[in-house]
């Protein structure tokens, strides 16, 4: 049997212009040719293809292909070991890539570890994921977004349940110091300002005082935020974000 350029094309999924070029160059030179001088391939060449497309396939340029499959001293069964070899690393470093992959895509997702009925008895109403996509556009290529992606990969339930209740601790604390009166630039404003900034380092991101004024602003100017902060405490969105300036400065 011998098969036409267009017929071994196909077979190897590679374009006529690649057989051609594989002829010109000597790798794979058809072992006849037709009475009109057109290009027959044969099983044995069609074995060499195959050969040729594994080394391809596996990074090697066509100058060391040619050597490697015109080497007097090797036989198939010695390129089959040496493919195989090459192929199962591949295969190793591919799927390292795709777990890495895999824990990347889950540390975009801040409750990756929680059910969903374990979400709802850490976070109540509120669902971390609801706003992942919106978080990633924002934020996705920041350092900041990569550290608390990786942190949050990893919290169990106990770990949110912890982090929520330290959260709760800071904001109850804030407002009953607004009931008492006291300025958002006070000390103990500050200080619990600083608290926050702590809790965030500690459990989500380094955040520095720059970043942290930031956030501040934000409290106040996304009214998500702001809903949330007044639902704590009426004014507590301002109050927070004018303590965490204040701090700010206080450490400048």
């Amino acid at each position: 049997m011998s098969y036409s350029v267009g017929q071994v094309a196909g077979f190897a999924k590679v374009t006529v212009r690649t057989l051609h070029h594989y002829d010109e160059i000597g790798l794979l030179s058809p072992s006849s040719r037709s009475q009109a001088g057109h290009r027959r391939y044969d099983d044995a060449d069609l074995d060499r293809l195959q050969q040729i497309l594994f080394y391809r396939e596996l990074g090697f340029p066509l100058e060391e292909v040619a050597a490697l499959l015109d080497d007097p001293d090797a036989d198939p069964r010695e390129h089959l070991r040496r493919q195989h070899a090459l192929l199962s690393d591949r295969i190793d470093r591919l799927q390292q890539m795709a777990k890495a992959v895999e824990h990347a895509m889950e540390a975009h997702k801040m409750g990756i570890n929680l059910t969903p009925e374990e979400k709802f008895e850490v976070f109540g109403d509120f669902d971390p994921d609801q706003y992942a996509a919106e978080a990633e556009e924002r934020w996705g290529g920041t350092e900041e977004y990569k550290e608390s992606a990786r942190r949050s990969a990893s919290y169990t339930k106990e770990d949110w349940q912890r982090i929520t209740e330290e959260a709760n601790g800071i904001h109850g604390r804030l407002a009953a110091l607004m009931d008492s009166g006291a300025a958002a630039g006070s000390e103990a404003a500050m200080d619990l300002a600083e608290e926050h900034r702590g809790w965030l380092n500690q459990n989500h991101y380094t955040c520095a005082y720059e970043l942290h004024t930031c956030l501040g602003e934000m409290y106040v100017s996304d009214e998500r935020f702001t809903a949330y902060y007044e639902a704590i405490h009426p004014g507590l969105a301002v109050f927070l974000r004018d303590a965490i300036v204040a701090n700010a400065a206080r450490n400048a």
